[in-house]
């Protein structure tokens, strides 16, 4: 994983079963990924193009996510440019990080 802007800008390494890696939180990274599995469903899919989002801004933070998760290939990036890219980024908060307070940064 890379995360480009935010708290936890790097590479960073993430394997569940057994749980280790570089992320700040092995653990709750790999349990809030299980506790989200579902079969035949895509985990890490994009927000739908034709959601309709909140038009609020999030913040700069963005992450690319790279691997194998339940035996599929995972490729994907995150953002916080709108309310659904928001909210599907709080859903891997343990992973990302919490994006950094406009104060902070």
């Amino acid at each position: 994983m890379i995360v480009d802007s935010g708290r936890n800008d790097g590479r960073y390494e993430l394997h569940c079963h057994p749980t280790f890696g570089t992320v700040p939180d092995p653990q709750g990274a790999c349990d809030q990924l299980d506790g989200q599995t579902r079969w035949d469903r895509d985990l890490f899919a994009p927000v739908p193009a034709d959601a309709q989002c909140t038009m609020i801004y999030g913040g700069p933070e963005r992450a690319h996510v790279s691997g194998t998760w339940a035996g599929r290939p995972v490729d994907t990036d995150f953002t916080r440019v709108n309310g659904c890219e928001m909210a599907r980024w709080n859903r891997f908060s343990h992973l990302l990080g919490e994006p950094a307070h406009p104060s902070e940064g």
